[in-house]
């Protein structure tokens, strides 16, 4: 009974071992496919997302002026500069962009990166644009474009009217915006600030527009449009809507992005091309390829049997942790790449550990059952010591480090909880399969 569930859970894990290493190359499967007299549905190529490192690109640093801004609200204002920045440059379809905003000593500083992207030159002067901030208010016929355009759109058009007009009040005429709770409800809302000549400004707009929606752009998006509940007076306003607290911050941060004005200014460029990132890649590959060549021959020649087992096993596991990343869309670098390969020395450690103990109880002259419970059972703390640390060491680094060290930190976090898996379970059920067969008497196998 035992023999025969094992023998399942094999079969289970083998195929779903196959399905991910066709996950990971469609490409050869396909080829073969296409061979076939027959005709099969082709398996859909997706490609794995490769950082600016590995796919080439442009690195861009730029100084941020904050003259003109309060040191209290530093943080904030790069914070909202790096949500819009993060918008414009979703524009050019990049995977993954990395856009970090910070602040030394009273100095701003924005480093943006963008892998394969296509047009260095418009990606700069989009990005060094000041976020806009704007007002505007709707038009005679706002009902009837709304109408208009509802069936261009269901007619699969997308050239719509646009139902808003500008107005005079924009970004420089709001003091601060900031986060605030209702007296009663205690939902939050966002509160507005805007200066003597804004305040003014907004008291007109919003006595023209009684029962009407203002709307909020910023950089050409809409972020709000509230209705105008009366007319309000000396520059202090709400935006109330069942926010949550977070969508409130989001808000909060992104029009004080706008009232704000930060202008940046471009002080380096670096392209990173394509072949020094296919080069990179090619010999990341080959040290990734070597070292589990090594590793195989290493278990196949110290521990003999079990050794071939736990490279079958490392095997499935690479395959299987390859189909996740490709999964969840992790974009590569080198140190990502960096981690990958170190979680396998990490899957190699708990099998040594299992199959030293499993040498020992066999040589104390317990059977292969026996020595193979014993010995799970007895390396288990030692293992789960050993993997809980590096997990614990990868989530602080992922926590605090830059970019490049949390895609080093998420692989190897990824990598050790499926290496636990793969040494515990799938090794366990390959060395179960020996257990009452011939084989387990040759005892220099094991």
């Amino acid at each position: 009974m035992r023999k025969g569930r094992t023998v399942f859970i094999i079969g289970l894990v083998v195929v779903a071992g196959v399905f991910a290493g066709l996950f990971d190359m469609p490409q050869y499967a396909n080829s073969w496919l296409a061979k076939l007299p027959f005709s099969l549905p082709h398996i859909p190529e997706r490609p794995f997302q490769l950082g600016l490192d590995l796919q080439g690109g442009i690195h861009l640093v730029y100084a941020a002026d904050l003259s003109h801004i309060a040191s209290v609200d530093y943080d904030s204002a790069m914070a909202g500069l790096r949500d819009v920045i993060e918008r414009r440059v979703n524009l050019f379809g990049v995977k993954e962009p990395l856009v970090q905003a910070g602040v030394n000593k009273g100095t701003g500083r924005l480093i943006v990166e963008l892998a394969g992207i296509q047009d260095p030159g418009q990606a700069i002067a989009l990005i060094g644009q000041t976020p806009y901030l704007e007002f505007r208010e709707t038009k005679s016929n706002y009902s009837e474009i709304i109408e208009k355009n509802q069936k261009l759109f269901q007619e699969g058009k997308t050239d719509l009217e646009d139902p808003y007009a500008s107005t005079a009040l924009t970004g420089r005429y709001l003091k601060k915006a900031e986060i605030g709770f209702d007296s009663l409800s205690q939902e939050p809302l966002v509160l507005l600030q805007f200066d003597n000549e804004g305040a003014k400004i907004f008291e007109d707009l919003t006595q023209k527009n009684l029962g009407k929606p203002i709307a909020i752009f910023l950089d050409g998006q809409l972020l709000q449009a509230p209705t105008v509940q009366g007319v309000i007076a000396g520059g202090n306003a709400q935006i109330t809507g069942q926010f949550t607290i977070e969508e409130a911050k989001t808000i909060v941060r992104n029009l004080n992005a706008g009232a704000l004005p930060i202008p940046i200014t471009l002080i380096s460029q670096q392209s990173v091309g394509a072949t020094l990132g296919q080069d990179s890649l090619t010999r990341s590959l080959k040290a990734g390829i070597g070292g589990f060549i090594a590793v195989i021959v290493f278990m196949a020649l110290w521990y003999r049997l079990p050794g071939l087992l736990a490279s079958l096993a490392l095997l499935l596991y690479v395959v299987l942790l390859l189909a996740i990343f490709k999964f969840i869309s992790l974009t590569f670098t080198l140190a990502g790449i960096a981690g990958f390969i170190l979680s396998i020395g990490m899957a190699v450690d708990a099998n040594v550990l299992v199959f030293s103990r499993m040498r020992e109880e066999l040589k104390g002259g317990r059977t292969l059952s026996g020595a193979l419970a014993e010995g799970f059972k007895r390396a288990w703390p030692s293992i789960w010591d050993g993997n809980v640390t590096a997990m614990l060491v990868a989530l602080i680094l992922f926590w605090f480090g830059s970019s490049f060290v949390q895609g080093f930190a998420f692989t190897l976090l990824l990598g050790t909880i499926t290496s636990m898996f793969t040494a515990l379970f799938i090794t366990r059920n390959f060395l179960r399969v020996f257990e009452g067969t011939l084989l387990q008497k040759f005892k220099w196998l094991w």
